[in-house]
Parts: C-alpha cells; sequence; structure tokens
C-alpha cells in the first residue's frame, strides 16, 4: 500500500497530547489572566476617568462661549441642556454650543451642574464617579476639570 493510502491517524499511543498536558496549558493561561486581567480592568477604569475629564473641559468651554454670548452662565433650572437647546424667551443665545445633546459621563450617568452664586464665580460641572455617589476616594471619587 503506497504511503499516501496509509491512515489519517497514527495509532502509536504517544502522539497528541495527553490530559496532563492540556491541564498544565489550562492552568498557565488561567495563571496568566489572573495576573494580567486586573492590570486590564484598571487601565479601563483609569481611562474613563480621563475621559470624563475631558468631558468636563469641553462642557466648560461651552458654557465660556455662552457666557460671552449671553453675559452669564446658564442658571440652576436651564442646565448644561440650555448649551443644545435655547431656554425660553432668552435673547442673544446663538447655539447650539454642542454638537448633538449634553453627553453623560462614562459610567453613563449624567453630569452635575452647580450654577454660580455670584457674579465673580465660575459653574461647577462633576461626575460622581464610578460609584455615583459624592465624595469617595480614588475611582469613586467626584470627578472635576483641573484648574490651572
Amino acid at each position: 500500500m503506497p504511503n499516501s493510502m496509509k491512515k489519517a491517524h497514527s495509532t502509536d499511543p504517544r502522539a497528541g497530547y495527553s490530559l496532563l498536558e492540556v491541564l498544565i496549558v489550562l492552568a498557565i493561561i488561567a495563571l496568566i489572566a489572573t495576573l494580567v486581567g486586573p492590570r486590564l480592568l484598571n487601565q479601563l477604569d483609569r481611562s474613563k476617568v480621563t475621559a470624563a475629564k475631558a468631558q468636563i473641559r469641553s462642557l466648560e468651554t461651552a458654557l465660556e462661549t455662552f457666557r460671552l454670548d449671553l453675559g452669564r452662565y446658564p442658571n440652576a433650572a436651564e442646565g448644561l441642556n440650555s448649551l443644545t437647546v435655547a431656554p425660553g424667551g432668552l435673547e442673544g443665545w446663538m447655539g447650539p454650543y454642542l454638537n448633538g445633546k449634553v453627553p453623560a459621563d462614562p459610567w453613563e450617568r449624567p453630569y452635575t451642574y452647580t450654577a454660580p452664586a455670584g457674579p465673580d464665580q465660575e459653574p461647577v460641572i462633576m461626575s460622581l464617579g464610578a460609584d455615583g455617589q459624592p465624595g469617595g476616594d480614588g475611582l469613586d471619587a467626584d470627578i472635576t476639570a483641573q484648574k490651572k
């Protein structure tokens, strides 16, 4: 019988992988995933904080343009929505000041807006962080843009 007609699989007991070898490979893969996985997830959380700060800076820029057009920041009732939709009875509004709608923070919650209490103060835009609660430490800390 020619070589090309031989069976495709071997009957040699040493051919292929043993169950022990497969289990060792799976254990090594699990070990690597255990060591690398948390670092990747931690990096994802840090990137959400960075994205929130960038979005807040963008919202602050839009608020500054609003202030330049109207001479004031939006009040608490107008909020951040006044950057995309003209508040009723407001002359001088030249928006929209954002493309599309006001973005949610990276955790899919709305940003909080605190209108300035006086003419010399600035508004505060904040994300409540990963936990969605005021205060917190680390990734759960409140996020605002860093003023220079």
